[in-house]
């Protein structure tokens, strides 16, 4: 029997994504109109299909389609939790998805939404959720957390296999609890969020602490000003 989501496929088969260097986003190719894309990140694109809304359909880069299998398992072991999507279904080019409505707390930050406090609690009680399942709560930023009717909803589950901390959420917390109100309901430019972002990736590089890292930011953020 025909799956609700299998209406998808056609315009799925002429999109594909191929990744980038330097831990850069994927670049899409093809076009559909059937198709939104509504992500973008470094291994795949998330798209949802307007012939059947509910799903989003996460299409991996063919050199990065490895990981789909392992993403597939890692929903499995979270089981029915609320802090996640839920996956339905995988093939060889993309994960089958619920459709999550919400911002990322990126674009909260761009269009100067209030990010509140519930949600850094739902993070934290969904991070000690993963570790109880026997995961590692990796790659939690905010491209990968959404607002969700006042609470979180974390996206992107395919490095709770990889042993380590990265200490994303940890740096990123921490900047909510000692920066936050300085731009709380206040839009950023992109180019400044998108600077940060940069930064970030490269600032063990540069700065010998987050601490560190910050204070050159908000530096640079009063010079600018």
């Amino acid at each position: 029997m025909e799956n609700k989501w299998d209406i998808a496929s056609h315009s799925l088969s002429q999109i594909t994504v191929s990744s980038n260097p330097n831990n850069e986003p994927v670049t899409i190719h093809g076009n559909s109109d059937g198709l939104r894309c509504v992500g973008v990140g470094t291994d795949a694109a998330v798209f949802q299909s307007l012939y059947a809304p509910t799903y989003a359909f996460k299409l991996y880069a063919k050199d990065r389609a490895f990981k789909i299998k392992k993403e597939e398992n890692v929903y499995h072991a979270l089981g029915d939790a609320s802090f996640f999507s839920t996956c339905f279904a995988s093939t060889d080019r993309y994960l089958i998805l619920s459709y999550e409505h919400g911002k990322t707390l990126f674009d909260c930050i761009l269009q100067g939404i209030h990010i509140p406090e519930q949600v850094i609690k739902d993070v934290e009680d969904a991070r000690e959720y993963i570790r109880h399942k026997g995961l590692n709560p990796r790659d939690i930023h905010l491209k990968n957390i959404l607002l969700q009717d006042g609470r979180a909803k974390i996206l992107d589950v395919s490095e709770y296999v990889q042993p380590g901390n990265d200490f994303r959420w940890e740096h990123l917390k921490k900047a909510y609890e000692d920066y936050y109100h300085i731009i709380d309901g206040k839009p950023v430019p992109f180019w400044l969020v998108e600077t940060t972002r940069k930064w970030y990736n490269q600032h063990k590089k540069y700065f010998p602490s987050f601490e560190d890292f910050m204070k050159f930011v908000l530096k640079f953020i009063s010079f600018k000003k």
